[in-house]
Parts: structure tokens; C-alpha cells; sequence
């Protein structure tokens, strides 16, 4: 099949599927408020979602979301590295009117946290791309759609307007240019290329539990989706009878194969030969802005900015990747200090408000969450994610109170101390006190 028959194809379905959902789709743009069922309001912190999420979800999918790699070390890190910091506050600050809303790459956004690009989310909950989008977009944050989403770009930019592509960029050119193209006529202004996946992880719970692309409807598998009703119906049925077959859309220019098709959707190993040189020619490309994720050194950040990019994401893939890199928010002082001149953002970990605070205090511009808005979406849909956003929303807002700050802007180093010895030491040698006095 030609890439003109198939983009022929995609895009057949793709016009089915949103003619299919467009009563949910025109009531969404009508009212941009979500509705937040009454049995959400149970849920206190993001956490609570997950536990909600392990009993709904079938082994392999809680598996595939909650799990990194070999023996988990770097999710244990990214969480453990918050706890390596406490807050140092401010009294008698009179921080009565609170505003966390920043400013990132010129938009203005309600919060300095946004979704994190995450695979899959259309397996977790109906539309699950859709809903996390619009969520974000209803509290104005952005949310980046991953490249291995099961859910067209086109589509969930028509229903939220600002999203971000993140893209696991194809080793030969030609198929980059593609690839970049579709994403700019989707309506794409933000593009994000992970850059640590030159192989996939050794993630073996997916393979203890017979997850993988193709997907294998061993018995095994079948019980494990009937004997969770909920999804089964819910997500599940009610995705392949209005939908067809999940198929990973974006992975490439044209619509990639089904989840249960036998296909080498990595393109015969081209992505373990990316190099410098291809972001090069991404910057060459393409006219919005760019960021570059996965960084963890300060080198390869330096790197980065000579390549032209916007902005970095620090990130370790969740955990996903390497077993035992090293959390992001530890390298995150010597990555800004190598690029202060550009945004710096951060992924890993983040569950609070004053993880949040303490990132921002470290140099971060931003953070983003993944992992509980997906099981937030798998719980409540859009209203679900919109939820777990007010959380966290009115997590930060209150913690900026009692830190003793009105504004985000007003953070830095002074107001956090490394718990360890040595780190206190260095904290005191670099002028901690000094960096917290007004």
C-alpha cells in the first residue's frame, strides 16, 4: 500500500470516527466548563486515582502505566528525589491574593503544570487523549498528545485548539519531513521530540503480563479484560463498536497498523540512529516552537540550545527507559545553570502542589504530570482529568500561602533546603540564606 493509499485510508476513518462523535464533540466547544460528576468529589489528591484506576483497569494496562523498567529504580527516584528537599517559608508575607499563572513560550496558562505526553490513553478510557485535552484546555494548561496515541492529531487539536505534538522522530529524513508536515497542518505551534528512546525499554511486567504492539488475545489476556466489566464495556466496547480497532495514528505521517496487526511500526531500527544532525533539520523545518525531551545533562542541554530549540524538557521517560538514571529535579540546577536564557521544564514525580513549588524553586519554568491524569481519565473521562487538575490547582494555591509567596516568580533556591548533610553544606556554601532573604 502506497503512503497515499493509506493516508487515503486514515483519513476515511478518521471523518467516520468524528462524524461518529460529534454531538460530544460540538457540546464540548459549546460550553468550555466541565462538569465534574458528584462521585469525583471523593477523590482528595492525585493519588487517590491511581488506587481507583488498579481495580478498574486490566492487569496488563494498570501494568503498562504504573510500572519503568527491570527493578523500577528511577520511578522509585523521580518520586524519592522530592523528598531529598524541604521547604524553607516565608510568614508574615500577607499572601492573601495568590496567583500561580504563568507564562510559557509567550501564552499565558492558568498554572505552571501541564499533561505529559502519554501512549496508549485511548485503551484507558473512551477518547482518552480527547478528554485530557479538553480538560486542559477548559483550565488552561496545555497538554502534549504522544506520538504513540491511538487517537488522529487532527482530531484532538480540532476539539482543543493549543495542544502540543510529541513526536518519536523516523531515521530517514524524507519520513521526517512527512511526518512534520501533518503535524503542522493539524494546527500544531508546539512540537516536542523525545529524544531517549533509541531503543525500547526492558519493561518486563508488560511482558509477565503479555502486553505488547502487536497485542496477543491470548486466554489469559481475554479474562483479564472480561473480569474488569467496567472497562470492558465502558472503554473497551464501546471504543471498537463507534471506532473500530485502536490503531497508532501519529506515530508516523500515515495512519500506523491496528494493535493486534504484525508490523514493525519502528521502521526496521532507523530511531537508534538519530543524532544532533536531526534536529538540525527538524529546526530547519519547522516554524513553531520546539523542545527537546529527555535531557539529563547538562551537556546535551548546552547541545540543544545550539541547535536552535525553545525550550528542554527534563525527563527519564518515567522511569521507562534506563533502570537507575538519575531523577530529573537532582540534575535540575546544573541544567539551568548550563541554559538560563531558555525555558526549562520537568517531568518525573510530580504528585503535589509543593513538588510543584519545589521544581519552580530549583530552576524549573514548568512541570508536567503524566501518570495520574491518565488514571484520572480512566476513572471520570473528562471530568476526571478536570478533577485531578482542581487538585492540583488548589493544592499549589494553598501551599503558595503557606510558603509565603503570591506569585510563582517570587521562587528560587532560597526556599528549599537538601535534607541530606553534604547537600545542606553545599546549599549553605552557595548562599541559601542569602538566595531567601527579600
Amino acid at each position: 500500500m502506497t503512503d497515499t493509499q493509506s493516508a487515503a485510508g486514515w483519513q476515511r476513518n478518521e471523518a467516520a470516527a468524528v462524524s461518529r462523535d460529534s454531538s460530544t464533540a460540538a457540546s464540548a466547544k459549546a460550553d468550555s466548563r466541565i462538569r465534574i460528576a458528584e462521585h469525583l468529589n471523593k477523590y482528595l489528591c492525585l493519588d487517590d486515582f491511581e488506587a481507583a484506576a488498579r481495580k478498574k483497569l486490566p492487569r496488563m494496562l494498570y501494568g503498562y502505566a504504573a510500572s519503568g523498567t527491570e527493578t523500577d529504580a528511577s520511578i522509585r527516584q523521580n518520586r524519592d528525589s522530592f523528598k531529598d528537599y524541604a521547604l524553607v517559608t516565608r510568614v508574615l508575607t500577607s499572601a492573601i491574593h495568590r496567583d500561580p499563572k504563568c507564562t510559557l513560550f509567550g501564552e499565558n496558562h492558568a498554572a505552571p503544570f501541564g499533561i505529559a505526553p502519554m501512549g496508549a490513553a485511548a485503551l484507558f478510557a473512551y477518547r482518552g487523549d480527547v478528554a485530557m485535552a479538553e480538560a486542559a484546555k477548559a483550565a488552561n494548561i496545555p497538554m502534549v498528545l504522544s506520538g504513540a496515541s491511538f487517537t488522529a492529531m487532527e482530531e484532538v487539536q480540532r476539539a482543543a485548539p493549543g495542544t502540543w505534538f510529541q513526536a518519536y522522530l523516523p531515521g530517514h529524513p524524507d519520513q521526517i519531513r512527512r511526518l512534520l508536515e501533518r503535524v503542522s497542518a493539524a494546527g500544531f505551534k508546539t512540537l516536542v521530540i523525545t529524544a531517549d528512546v533509541p531503543v525500547p525499554g526492558n519493561r518486563e511486567v508488560d511482558k509477565q503480563n503479555g502486553f505488547n504492539v502487536p497485542l496477543k488475545l491470548t486466554p489469559r489476556i481475554l479474562w483479564d479484560g472480561i473480569s474488569h466489566p467496567s472497562w470492558l464495556i465502558g472503554t473497551a466496547a464501546q471504543t471498537v463498536l463507534r471506532r473500530g480497532l485502536p490503531h497508532l495514528e501519529n506515530y508516523r505521517a500515515v495512519r500506523g497498523p491496528s494493535v493486534l496487526a504484525r508490523a514493525d511500526i519502528r521502521g526496521g531500527g532507523a530511531v537508534d540512529r538519530m543524532g544532533w544532525p536531526e534536529i538540525h533539520l527538524v529546526r530547519s523545518l519547522w516554524k513553531g516552537k520546539l523542545v527537546l525531551k529527555g535531557i539529563l545533562c547538562a551537556a546535551d542541554a548546552a547541545q540543544a540550545r545550539e541547535c536552535g530549540v525553545d525550550g528542554v524538557i527534563i525527563s527519564n521517560h518515567g522511569g521507562r527507559q534506563l533502570d537507575g538514571a538519575v531523577a530529573p529535579l537532582h540534575v535540575l540546577p546544573a541544567i539551568k545553570a548550563a541554559i538560563p536564557d531558555l525555558p526549562v521544564m520537568l517531568d518525573g514525580g510530580v504528585r503535589r502542589g509543593t513538588d510543584v513549588i519545589k521544581a519552580l524553586a530549583l530552576g524549573a519554568d514548568f512541570v508536567f504530570v503524566g501518570r495520574p491524569f491518565l488514571y484520572a481519565a480512566s476513572i471520570g473521562g473528562t471530568g476526571g482529568v478536570a478533577r485531578a487538575i482542581a487538585l492540583m490547582a488548589e493544592e499549589l494555591k494553598r501551599n503558595m500561602s503557606l510558603v509565603g509567596i503570591s506569585r510563582m516568580s517570587e521562587l528560587n533556591a532560597g526556599f528549599v533546603m537538601p535534607i541530606d548533610a553534604a547537600m545542606r553544606r553545599t546549599w549553605s556554601e552557595r548562599g541559601g540564606e542569602t538566595a531567601h532573604r527579600p
